[in-house]
């Protein structure tokens, strides 16, 4: 019996640390949500003609985002589509290059700041997560773009 209650306590203890850290991680959304909705709306892309940025462009970053364990597997292909077309943008005020910044910098100090506050061992799931939500509010975001800006008003 005794054998058995440290396993009990062990696992409420990565339970509680598992909620402090999803609390963490919504307590940051605000700040991830605005963060792609400037990046969004200040960057230079491709927003119009023939070089605009396609929200299916966009949801396949999301995806490659959602099938990988790397924060550098998702900044190497966004890279990669930035050297096939200008739709991502190009240069310092780029929104590929305010992306990857954005990942490398804020998101990673966001995830840092959660991962010594909930006392979690683990920063990177932390970091992919955020990177995932980011990624996710800025298609959403895109797409009222395109088409809620314009949408006729009742």
């Amino acid at each position: 019996m005794s054998l058995e209650t440290p396993n009990i306590d062990s696992k409420s203890k990565i339970d509680s640390t598992e909620l402090k850290v999803q609390r963490s991680i919504r307590q940051a959304e605000d700040e991830i949500v605005t963060a792609i909705q400037t990046a969004l709306d200040e960057c230079q892309y491709g927003k119009s003609g023939r070089d605009i940025l396609e929200e299916s462009q966009f949801r396949n970053l999301v995806r490659v985002s959602d099938t990988t364990d790397s924060a550098e597997v998702i900044k190497n292909f966004l890279r990669y589509q930035v050297g096939r077309d200008t739709k991502w943008g190009r240069g310092d005020q780029s929104l590929a290059t305010r992306i990857i910044s954005d990942i490398d910098v804020r998101i990673k100090a966001i995830a840092q700041a959660i991962a010594n506050t909930t006392k979690s061992g683990d920063f990177k799931p932390i970091h992919l997560e955020l990177i995932r939500r980011y990624l996710g509010y800025g298609a959403r975001h895109l797409k009222y773009l395109r088409d809620g800006k314009t949408a006729p008003s009742n």
